[in-house]
């Protein structure tokens, strides 16, 4: 990747340059069945159209504080890559109380509604679908994001040693945050080609690098497993096998 990046969205256009094909984010949800792989290309979509309803319609600005209560999920890996291209500072399981902008699952709604600024709701089904009934005082992020620009341009120049991401209580700059993917890409052996498979949180700032940066910032992808404990031996040997996986989290 390229030595000169300093934000995740740098990150991202990298691998955008690099080679857009090659898989990215691979989800399963073992309580569900659900499987999903996103390309680089197809990732750098998502961030773009995600980017644009937050610097559009909900008229985010950088400094911004946004409470991410998400799993470790696709759509979360989205959300804090378009958090990241606005420079709104997203704060993983954030008090929504204390936050300008609100994005909720739907197990945390009653907990979102602390927020008094905008609140955005994810369904978190297979393919990115739909709440049934549309959870009263937020937007639908699955009606809201698909007429959105496939393009993103910020209004205002990202600052690489601004805040960027709250985990754990602890406060990173995007700057710092790249750094240390970079680190833990090194820690890890990680290069170009590997496949990571992680069943940790996005709670910490573990989870988050093996679930999604240090892979980014090394040029590999990375399968994100939630619910994995229901997973017997014998089929998450299969899944390493058939994932061709290189490093196990």
């Amino acid at each position: 990747m390229n030595a000169t990046d300093r934000t995740p969205a740098d990150l991202l256009r990298s691998a955008l340059a690099a080679d857009p094909g090659r898989p990215l984010v691979t989800f399963y949800d073992d309580a569900t069945g659900e499987r999903v792989e996103l390309s680089v290309a197809t990732f750098a979509n998502w961030v773009a159209k995600t980017a644009n309803l937050l610097q559009g319609d909900l008229g985010a600005e950088p400094g911004d504080r946004l409470a991410l209560l998400l799993p470790a999920h696709w759509q979360s890996a989205v959300w804090l890559l378009a958090c990241a291209s606005v420079g709104v500072v997203a704060e993983v399981d954030g008090d929504p109380a204390g936050a300008g902008l609100v994005v909720s699952g739907p197990d945390t709604l009653e907990e979102a509604r602390a927020c008094s600024g905008e609140r955005v709701a994810l369904a978190l089904r297979p393919l990115g679908g739909r709440f049934p009934q549309p959870p009263a005082g937020f937007a639908d992020y699955a009606v809201e994001v698909p007429g959105q620009g496939d393009r993103f341009a910020p209004f205002v120049p990202v600052d690489a040693d601004g805040p960027g991401l709250v985990v754990g209580g602890e406060e990173l700059s995007y700057a710092e945050l790249t750094g240390r993917a970079r680190e833990d890409a090194v820690r890890l052996g990680l290069g170009e080609g590997s496949r990571v498979l992680t069943g940790l949180g996005y709670d910490t700032w573990d989870g988050l690098s093996a679930g999604l940066f240090a892979a980014l910032a090394s040029g590999g992808s990375v399968v994100l497993c939630r619910h994995l404990d229901r997973l017997a031996p014998e089929e998450l040997a299969r899944r390493v096998a058939s994932e061709r996986i290189t490093h196990t989290v």
